[in-house]
């Protein structure tokens, strides 16, 4: 039987090589290209993940099914050269929470449907989150009935299992963070999972697996999501206090074979990540702020575009972006609070980027190809790199960028991925 890669993870921290391991949840094709790019030079595998709202069976707010996904992001690797062994796949919040307003049994139905795509399609990393109320329930659920239908799902995955070479999956349960999407409030504080917190969902889903007859199931449950005290919202981030999550991170040594998964780890600085892996929360989920990267990048070369080539295109692409979004208000109104004028600006400009669920829309893709199209392969002159792309003007300056678009995309991206590869590998041998 083929090993999972993560199989072993909670026992990284003690030998040589990387520590933990950055979690892509993006289906965005550059960025995924550029997170590539970003990874090969180093030891690690390359974990990317979809959630349940993105990418289920029919179709999600991409379009794509889990094949589809899994059939994108191998296309990119062949085009990048990034070898297939070292992918994982993973789906995210696999659970009713895109038909939540249907029945239970209707939306655990749906559920199982989509995560035996996902195990069929080679997905082999999977967040069990079934904590949602369905209609006629509580918006929460109890840990009872959350880890009893957790092992429901995990049950569905094990029977579409597509066998070697694929290893068997490996599950992460737990669900202490907002709903797939972000946090919908302004936030100022977070309250942190208690140690008895974690030690009692892990045991009520040991409990829960074995009355299903998947107790050897449980065995690859590898991961806890809980809340270590990091979040964004809107205008701010809540950054990693280690002190305040020592005990926490010390009722690790009570969870043999796991380690901590710490969902909305965006914007933390460096140092907040590196202290994250050492303290047990060896995977860093990290999405939005990727996207924000993309959205940050696109806008600065759709001004240097407007700079070198002036009324050449009908409409800029931050101006088809903002008819899109106008058009979509599902995608953001409810997370966009204030003045007309106000959320004008969280449209485009805020951390939750709910911008990047219209990025598939015809208009938009047209509009990123017009642009890129337009910038070609001419190096951009370093005064307007240095005005609309600061972040990585020195490195263009010192002769280890190019100058063109394509590099200058693909790079911004890289940048903001490099300090969660960092915080995996800094403390490397000890």
């Amino acid at each position: 039987m083929t090993t999972h890669p993560l199989a072993d993870i909670a026992s990284w921290a003690e030998t040589p090589g990387p520590n933990g391991i950055p979690s892509v949840c993006s289906a965005h094709p550059i960025v995924l290209e550029a997170c590539m790019r970003a990874v090969l030079p180093t030891s690690l595998p390359l974990l990317i993940e979809a959630t349940c709202n993105q990418v289920n069976q029919d179709g999600g707010y991409t379009g794509m099914t889990p094949q589809d996904f899994r059939d994108r992001v191998f296309a990119i690797a062949n085009r990048t050269g990034f070898p297939h062994e070292r992918l994982i796949l993973g789906g995210d919040h696999l659970g009713p929470n895109p038909w939540k307003a249907l029945p239970p049994d209707a939306a655990m139905q749906k559920a199982e449907t989509m995560i035996a795509a996902y195990a069929r399609a080679g997905f082999t990393k999977l967040h069990l989150d079934c904590s949602m109320g369905c209609a006629g329930e509580p918006v929460a659920l109890g840990d009872h009935q959350t880890a009893a239908r957790a092992a429901r799902l995990a049950a569905a995955a094990e029977a579409a299992q597509p066998g070697a070479p694929v290893p068997p999956p490996v599950y992460i349960i737990g669900t202490e963070v907002p709903v797939p999407g972000g946090a919908m409030e302004a936030l100022d504080t977070l309250e942190i999972t208690s140690p008895a917190a974690a030690r009692t969902t892990v045991d009520i889903h040991r409990a829960a697996f074995a009355q299903a007859g998947l107790t050897a199931i449980f065995n690859r449950v590898i991961g806890l999501v809980v809340q270590p005290g990091v979040e964004f919202g809107n205008h701010n981030v809540i950054d990693y206090a280690s002190p305040a999550a020592r005990a926490l991170s010390a009722a690790r040594a009570d969870l043999p074979g796991m380690v901590f998964e710490a969902h909305s780890t965006d914007y933390q600085t460096p140092a907040a990540l590196t202290a994250l892996v050492r303290d047990g929360f060896a995977i860093l989920k990290v999405g939005p702020g990727l996207t924000f990267a993309l959205r940050e990048a696109l806008y600065g070369l759709d001004l240097i575009a407007e700079e070198l080539h002036p009324g050449v295109r009908p409409i800029c692409l931050r101006a088809t972006l903002e008819q899109v979004l106008l058009d979509h208000p599902a995608y953001w109104l409810s997370y966009y609070e204030g003045t007309p004028e106000e959320q004008r600006l969280l449209r485009h400009f805020s951390l939750s980027d709910r911008i990047r669920y219209v990025w598939p829309d015809p208009r938009a893709d047209a509009a990123v190809t017009t642009l890129l199209e337009m910038l070609g392969a001419d190096a951009i002159p370093e005064p307007l790199i240095s005005q609309y792309l600061g972040q990585i003007a020195a490195r263009v300056r010192a002769g280890h960028l190019a100058a063109d678009a394509n590099t200058l995309l693909l790079a911004s991206i890289e940048t903001a991925l490099a300090p969660y590869i960092a915080a995996t590998q800094e403390l490397q041998g000890r």
